[in-house]
Protein backbone atom coordinates (compact mmCIF):
# COMPACT_ATOMS: atom_id res chain seq x y z
CA UNK A 1 0.00 0.00 0.00
CA UNK A 2 1.76 3.69 -0.59
CA UNK A 3 0.15 6.44 1.10
CA UNK A 4 0.18 9.73 -0.27
CA UNK A 5 -0.50 12.56 2.76
CA UNK A 6 -2.75 15.06 0.94
CA UNK A 7 -2.32 19.01 2.23
CA UNK A 8 -4.59 18.36 5.25
CA UNK A 9 -2.39 16.56 8.13
CA UNK A 10 -3.45 13.09 8.61
CA UNK A 11 -5.86 12.80 5.28
CA UNK A 12 -4.00 9.88 2.76
CA UNK A 13 -4.60 9.11 -0.69
CA UNK A 14 -4.01 5.07 -0.71
CA UNK A 15 -2.85 3.33 -3.79
CA UNK A 16 -2.98 -0.59 -3.41
CA UNK A 17 0.04 -2.72 -4.97
CA UNK A 18 -2.16 -5.73 -7.20
CA UNK A 19 -0.48 -8.84 -7.93
CA UNK A 20 -1.91 -9.65 -11.10
CA UNK A 21 -1.96 -12.78 -13.26
CA UNK A 22 -4.13 -14.76 -15.18
CA UNK A 23 -6.80 -14.87 -12.91
CA UNK A 24 -7.17 -11.58 -11.91
CA UNK A 25 -5.95 -9.09 -9.29
CA UNK A 26 -5.50 -9.63 -5.47
CA UNK A 27 -5.02 -6.39 -3.45
CA UNK A 28 -5.22 -5.62 0.23
CA UNK A 29 -8.12 -3.47 1.03
CA UNK A 30 -6.72 -3.12 4.65
CA UNK A 31 -3.71 -3.66 6.68
CA UNK A 32 -2.98 -2.71 9.86
CA UNK A 33 0.23 -2.96 10.16
CA UNK A 34 0.94 -0.50 7.09
CA UNK A 35 -1.59 1.86 8.75
CA UNK A 36 0.63 2.28 11.71
CA UNK A 37 4.13 2.70 9.68
CA UNK A 38 2.71 6.03 9.23
CA UNK A 39 1.69 6.84 12.85
CA UNK A 40 -1.91 6.14 11.41
CA UNK A 41 -3.85 4.76 14.74
CA UNK A 42 -6.97 2.97 12.91
CA UNK A 43 -9.12 0.63 15.09
CA UNK A 44 -11.93 -0.38 12.74
CA UNK A 45 -15.30 -0.53 14.61
CA UNK A 46 -17.62 -0.44 11.90
CA UNK A 47 -18.04 -1.18 8.14
CA UNK A 48 -20.50 0.33 6.21
CA UNK A 49 -21.72 0.44 2.15
CA UNK A 50 -23.35 3.20 0.76
CA UNK A 51 -25.12 2.00 -2.40
CA UNK A 52 -25.91 5.13 -4.26
CA UNK A 53 -28.63 4.57 -7.94
CA UNK A 54 -28.02 7.89 -9.17
CA UNK A 55 -25.14 10.20 -10.77
CA UNK A 56 -25.19 13.69 -8.34
CA UNK A 57 -25.97 12.10 -5.18
CA UNK A 58 -24.70 13.66 -2.46
CA UNK A 59 -24.06 12.84 1.14
CA UNK A 60 -22.68 14.60 4.02
CA UNK A 61 -20.39 16.57 5.53
CA UNK A 62 -21.00 14.13 7.95
CA UNK A 63 -18.58 13.83 11.97
CA UNK A 64 -19.22 13.48 15.19
CA UNK A 65 -18.23 15.60 18.09
CA UNK A 66 -16.00 14.75 20.83
CA UNK A 67 -15.44 12.46 22.23
CA UNK A 68 -16.90 10.48 19.36
CA UNK A 69 -14.98 11.68 16.79
CA UNK A 70 -14.79 9.11 14.02
CA UNK A 71 -11.59 8.36 11.31
CA UNK A 72 -12.94 6.68 7.97
CA UNK A 73 -11.02 5.09 4.92
CA UNK A 74 -13.36 5.12 1.97
CA UNK A 75 -12.37 3.06 -1.27
CA UNK A 76 -15.03 2.55 -4.11
CA UNK A 77 -16.45 -1.08 -5.01
CA UNK A 78 -18.26 0.51 -8.16
CA UNK A 79 -18.25 3.66 -9.94
CA UNK A 80 -16.80 6.31 -9.11
CA UNK A 81 -17.55 9.43 -6.69
CA UNK A 82 -15.26 12.83 -5.67
CA UNK A 83 -14.65 13.21 -2.44
CA UNK A 84 -14.09 15.79 0.05
CA UNK A 85 -12.63 16.54 3.15
CA UNK A 86 -12.28 19.70 5.66
CA UNK A 87 -10.26 20.31 8.64
CA UNK A 88 -12.18 20.71 11.86
CA UNK A 89 -10.01 20.98 13.97
CA UNK A 90 -9.12 24.02 15.55
CA UNK A 91 -5.71 23.93 16.47
CA UNK A 92 -4.80 22.46 13.37
CA UNK A 93 -2.48 24.85 10.41
CA UNK A 94 -5.28 24.25 8.01
CA UNK A 95 -7.96 24.43 10.20
CA UNK A 96 -11.03 25.16 7.78
CA UNK A 97 -9.40 24.23 4.91
CA UNK A 98 -10.53 21.58 2.71
CA UNK A 99 -9.12 19.11 0.12
CA UNK A 100 -10.47 16.80 -2.77
CA UNK A 101 -9.73 13.55 -4.49
CA UNK A 102 -11.85 11.14 -7.23
CA UNK A 103 -12.03 7.86 -6.03
CA UNK A 104 -13.15 4.91 -8.36
CA UNK A 105 -13.63 1.33 -8.86
CA UNK A 106 -10.74 1.56 -11.52
CA UNK A 107 -8.26 3.79 -9.83
CA UNK A 108 -8.72 1.39 -6.66
CA UNK A 109 -7.54 4.56 -4.34
CA UNK A 110 -8.73 4.72 -1.03
CA UNK A 111 -8.46 7.68 0.93
CA UNK A 112 -7.87 7.94 4.94
CA UNK A 113 -10.05 10.91 6.83
CA UNK A 114 -8.72 11.42 10.34
CA UNK A 115 -10.51 12.35 13.45
CA UNK A 116 -11.55 15.74 13.52
CA UNK A 117 -12.51 16.32 10.14
CA UNK A 118 -15.75 16.11 8.03
CA UNK A 119 -16.19 14.10 4.66
CA UNK A 120 -18.37 14.32 2.25
CA UNK A 121 -18.91 12.58 -1.58
CA UNK A 122 -20.72 13.36 -4.38
CA UNK A 123 -21.41 10.05 -6.98
CA UNK A 124 -19.61 10.74 -10.33
CA UNK A 125 -21.54 7.90 -12.20
CA UNK A 126 -24.95 5.68 -11.73
CA UNK A 127 -24.98 2.74 -8.98
CA UNK A 128 -21.99 3.93 -7.47
CA UNK A 129 -21.01 1.72 -4.56
CA UNK A 130 -18.20 2.82 -1.66
CA UNK A 131 -17.37 0.87 1.47
CA UNK A 132 -15.92 2.65 4.21
CA UNK A 133 -14.28 1.32 7.43
CA UNK A 134 -14.63 3.82 10.85
CA UNK A 135 -12.95 3.77 13.92
CA UNK A 136 -15.88 4.51 15.79
CA UNK A 137 -19.42 3.34 16.40
CA UNK A 138 -22.51 5.14 14.96
CA UNK A 139 -23.79 7.77 17.44
CA UNK A 140 -26.58 9.80 16.29
CA UNK A 141 -26.57 11.80 19.28
CA UNK A 142 -23.38 13.80 18.76
CA UNK A 143 -23.47 13.54 14.99
CA UNK A 144 -23.16 17.07 13.56
CA UNK A 145 -23.09 17.84 9.95
CA UNK A 146 -21.95 21.01 7.22
CA UNK A 147 -24.11 21.99 4.15
CA UNK A 148 -22.59 21.25 0.94
CA UNK A 149 -22.53 24.87 0.10
CA UNK A 150 -21.82 26.38 3.13
CA UNK A 151 -20.13 29.56 2.17
CA UNK A 152 -17.37 29.79 5.15
CA UNK A 153 -15.51 27.35 3.15
CA UNK A 154 -16.57 28.27 -0.99
CA UNK A 155 -16.49 24.16 -1.41
CA UNK A 156 -16.02 23.51 -5.37
CA UNK A 157 -18.02 20.04 -6.83
CA UNK A 158 -17.49 18.98 -10.17
CA UNK A 159 -21.38 18.82 -11.44
CA UNK A 160 -24.27 20.79 -9.32
CA UNK A 161 -25.97 17.57 -6.98
CA UNK A 162 -29.03 16.31 -7.65
CA UNK A 163 -30.25 14.16 -5.08
CA UNK A 164 -29.13 15.21 -1.02
CA UNK A 165 -31.07 13.99 1.98
CA UNK A 166 -33.39 16.42 3.80
CA UNK A 167 -30.91 15.80 6.88
CA UNK A 168 -28.10 17.55 4.77
CA UNK A 169 -29.82 20.37 2.88
CA UNK A 170 -30.70 21.46 6.23
CA UNK A 171 -27.69 22.15 7.58
CA UNK A 172 -27.17 25.51 9.20
CA UNK A 173 -24.19 27.97 8.26
CA UNK A 174 -20.51 26.41 10.14
CA UNK A 175 -20.15 28.43 13.30
CA UNK A 176 -16.76 28.02 15.13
Amino acid sequence: MIFKELKIKGVYLISPEPYKDKRGLFRRHFCAKEFKKKNIEFKVRQSNISENKFLGTLRGFHYQKYPFQEAKTLSCIRGKFYDVVVDLRKNSKTYKKWVSVTISSDNRKMLHVPKGCANSFMTLKNNTIIHYYCSQYYNPKNEKGIRYNDPTFRFKWPIKPKIISNKDINHKNFVD
